[in-house]
Order: C-alpha cells, then sequence, then structure tokens
C-alpha cells in the first residue's frame, strides 16, 4: 500500500485512539460521579477537575495528549508526514465525536496539544505557553483555549510550516465549535473559572 493509499487509514487509525474517553474510563474506575452529568458536560480534563480529583485530571490531560501524539507517530512511521497530519485529524475528530458516546466528546485541548507534539514540538509549546499565560491571568479554560488555539496556526504559518498551519487552521475552528457554548458564557460573564464546579 502506497502512501496516499495509506491515507484513509491513517485517518481510521487516528479517529480510533481519538476516540478513547480517558476522562470517563477515568472517572469510572475512580467511583466518582458521571463526568457528563457535571459542567460542562465534557469528557475532557477541565471537566474531570470539577470532580475535585487533580490527580485524575492531570492523567486526563496526559493521556489525552498522549493519544493525538501516538496517532500522529504511529500513521508518519508507516506512510510519512501526509499519512501524520491525517492521522492528526482523525484524533481530534475522534475526540470531539466519539461514536460509543453518541458523538459527544471533550473540546479538544489536550489532543490537540498532543497532535501539535508529534508533528512539531516547538508548536506545541507555544500552545502551552499561550494557554498558561491566560489561564494565569484570566482563569478561564476556555478562553485560554481559544486564545492559543488562535495563534498557533500564525506561528506556524509565519515559520514556514504552511501545511502544518492549514491543519492548526482546521483544528482551531473544529475548537471553536466545540467551545460555543462556552462563547456564549464568556459573552455573557456566566462562563466558570478554573477550579470551580460549576
Amino acid at each position: 500500500m502506497g502512501p496516499e493509499a495509506f491515507l484513509p487509514v491513517a485517518f481510521v487509525i487516528g479517529y480510533l485512539f481519538g476516540s478513547i474517553p480517558f476522562g470517563l474510563v477515568l472517572t469510572k474506575l475512580a467511583g466518582t460521579e458521571d463526568i457528563r452529568s457535571i459542567g460542562s458536560g465534557s469528557i475532557g480534563a477541565t471537566n474531570v477537575l470539577r470532580t475535585g480529583r487533580k490527580s485524575l485530571a492531570a492523567a486526563t490531560l496526559l493521556l489525552d495528549a498522549l493519544k493525538g501524539t501516538a496517532a500522529v507517530l504511529i500513521a508518519g512511521h508507516i506512510a510519512g508526514p501526509n499519512a501524520a497530519m491525517v492521522a492528526g485529524l482523525g484524533a481530534f475528530l475522534g475526540h470531539l465525536f466519539p461514536v460509543w458516546l453518541k458523538f459527544r466528546g471533550g473540546k479538544g485541548v489536550a489532543v490537540y496539544i498532543g497532535i501539535l507534539l508529534g508533528l512539531f514540538w516547538p508548536a506545541a509549546l507555544v500552545f502551552c505557553v499561550l494557554w498558561l499565560a491566560t489561564a494565569f491571568t484570566t482563569r478561564y479554560s476556555s478562553l485560554s483555549a481559544l486564545v492559543a488555539s488562535f495563534i498557533t496556526p500564525l506561528f506556524l504559518w509565519w515559520f514556514g510550516h504552511l501545511a502544518l498551519a492549514a491543519l492548526a487552521v482546521v483544528l482551531t475552528l473544529l475548537l471553536f465549535y466545540a467551545h460555543r457554548e462556552n462563547i456564549k458564557r464568556l459573552q455573557s460573564g456566566k462562563e466558570s473559572r478554573i477550579g470551580e464546579k460549576g
């Protein structure tokens, strides 16, 4: 199978990795409440944090990031950079829309970072620095993700990584879509801050 013919397989590999709901699995194993019934209803690390279990939230963040990295590295090893990018897109879509959970998944921030880590690690570092800086000043996880994901494609474009920048634009648009309710709450002043249970 040639590299181009492998692209659909790479997408499926990415989707299957991305659709593993680590936040839900870890919280169920720990015996906490169903995270889909609290906060935003998301299965990601920020919502896991609302259970009060910081260790579970950290583990969710790490595993969600690594599933994006794993998908990219595996597909890239088999069929090169184009397959890696396709697998990254698949992983992101799998996390946002997992077939096992009626297509209701997480917001994609950790997976975005993991994908960047596998494709071009300086971009992952930029994303994290932007996220942390915004979170430190505002304590809004959602706003931090929006700011970081908006600037990251510009960083990639500025340094000449045009294909990665194009992929990042797609991921950013999907991330903004996943955060559409957060955007409404930010605009109305009703968005929960990091560490709040509401």
